[in-house]
């Protein structure tokens, strides 16, 4: 064996885990600015002298680009590898923040969140797909989990950290560093990351080759467990979103008369319990060879957990903090439903079905914030603290009537998922 192939082979698992640091960087980077209004409602109500269903909808306007760019995100870093196409998402993130952080009107701060929201709508899929190509077969599961270990502690980056760096320093400027940290991260991506690794069709079980959009898509709809899967996992992480992504800090803070830091760093543990989750639920499935159980139980208890913060009476603050460390630990178990789907795909259409998965979760987190909005704008009692909408724990109880709701869904959905054994379940070549 020569020199240079012996330094090959130690070079490439270093290589392997820089790629997808800086994927799961980019997760980071898309949660702490996906849940940062979380942390903002009063300022950003008083800033546009707004509504709840209008703060609603500015949330949710990054969800509506998520959305609509699922399903092409996967199409496109099939197509065309992540190199290119995930750094352009990057540089749009940081470029729809910077539009963000300087809107004057409504519309504008809109239309931010929404350039955002496209840029985003990569993250996830580009790490997965990277995940496909650059570690082998059985560990896809653990990486992922790890993956959404960095991605949930960009949400607690997201909660009480971004607070205390907005009450130092206007909102808007706190934006504005995280939209140039955004092209930072660009350029290291387009400098370290390549799309696949040089054995990965040998060993990883990946196809070098192409098919039609249509064929694409054909193959991901007509197989009832990718719809199962999807529905189960929009309804499962949506409650996350509604409560971690915009309205628990002020719920907490209204309900436990807490301050608006302290509020942010009790919904920061939902985000801490969903990072130490993810990986050991990645393990915890490949060890008993089972993912649907798992999840089943992880719902299960999530339901029970965010249930009791929101409808317990007379509990403390450290139960509190308990019951939401508790909901992001059990939730994280969802995530598996994201390495089903690809055990129930092809390989060559990983990306694709990831992103119509994640397609479903978008929907339900443009759905939901708004209709959290109009729930609390009905409740409203007319009260008006420093130029922003205060609304009443009562109200706040009756608009959170969705998320349990939410979970029994996605419990229901699990009776329809069949289990994959932690198995490739797709057939060997496409028609």
């Amino acid at each position: 064996m020569t020199n240079k192939t012996t330094n090959e082979k130690l070079a490439y698992p270093v290589r392997a885990w820089m790629i997808w640091l800086l994927s799961a960087m980019f997760m980071f980077y898309k949660y702490a600015i996906e849940v940062s209004p979380s942390v903002m409602t009063s300022t950003l109500m008083k800033t546009f002298d707004i509504s709840g269903i209008e703060l609603g909808n500015l949330a949710a306007s990054y969800f509506y680009a998520y959305l609509l760019l699922q399903i092409p995100a996967g199409l496109l870093l099939d197509r065309f590898g992540p190199r290119k196409t995930t750094t352009l998402a990057i540089i749009l993130c940081a470029v729809g923040s910077l539009i963000f952080a300087r809107a004057d009107t409504l519309f504008i701060a809109s239309v931010g969140r929404i350039i955002t929201g496209a840029g985003a709508a990569f993250a996830a899929v580009n790490c997965l797909k990277l995940i496909a190509n650059w570690f082998p077969f059985k560990q896809f599961a653990l990486m992922a989990g790890l993956m959404m270990t960095m991605a949930m502690l960009g949400a607690v980056g997201g909660q009480a950290p971004l607070a205390a760096f907005i009450h130092k320093m206007e909102w808007r400027h706190a934006i504005e560093v995280l939209g140039i940290a955004g092209l930072v991260l660009a350029f290291l991506f387009w400098l370290v990351v390549r799309n696949k690794a040089p054995d990965h069709a040998r060993e990883r079980h990946i196809v070098p080759t192409k098919i039609p959009f249509l064929e694409s898509i054909k193959q991901i709809f007509k197989n009832p467990q990718s719809w199962w899967l999807s529905i189960y996992s929009g309804f499962a992480f949506a409650p996350v979103m509604v409560f971690g992504g915009l309205w628990g800090v002020t719920f907490i803070a209204e309900a436990f008369t807490l301050s608006h830091n302290l509020s942010a760093q009790m919904v920061s543990l939902i985000f801490i319990g969903f990072a130490v989750g993810a990986p050991v639920f990645g393990w915890l499935s490949d060890y008993l060879g089972r993912r649907r159980i798992v999840m089943l139980w992880g719902t299960i208890v999530a339901m029970i957990a965010i249930t009791s913060v929101v409808y317990l009476p007379g509990i403390s603050v450290y139960m509190l903090g308990c019951l939401l460390l508790i909901f992001g630990f059990s939730i994280s178990s969802f995530l598996l439903c994201f390495t089903m789907i690809r055990e129930i795909n092809v390989p060559l259409l990983a990306a694709t079905a990831i992103g119509f998965m994640n397609a479903f979760d978008a929907l339900l987190g443009a759905l939901s914030d708004p209709l959290t909005g109009k729930f609390l704008d009905l409740g409203w009692d007319g009260r008006v603290v420093e130029g922003a909408r205060v609304f009443s724990v009562s109200s706040y109880k009756a608009a959170f009537i969705t998320l349990p709701a939410y979970l029994i869904i996605s419990i229901l959905t699990l009776l329809k998922i069949k289990e994959t054994h932690c198995k490739p379940t797709y057939p060997n070549s496409l028609p």
